[in-house]
């Protein structure tokens, strides 16, 4: 499957797990602000995702 569009996407920081929600392709990876980190990908915000 091949992704176009934005999509939302949550990140959260490795040191101290501050989560937010940015759309990819349009924002950069954000720097958590507590640590200074480069936050990494938790998870991708699929429609249709069942819990």
């Amino acid at each position: 499957m091949q992704r176009d569009k934005t999509e939302p996407m949550q990140v959260a920081c490795p040191k101290c797990r501050y989560t937010e929600i940015i759309y990819i392709p349009i924002e950069e990876m954000p720097r958590c602000p507590k640590c200074g980190i480069r936050m990494v990908i938790m998870e991708l915000l699929d429609e249709g995702k069942s819990t």
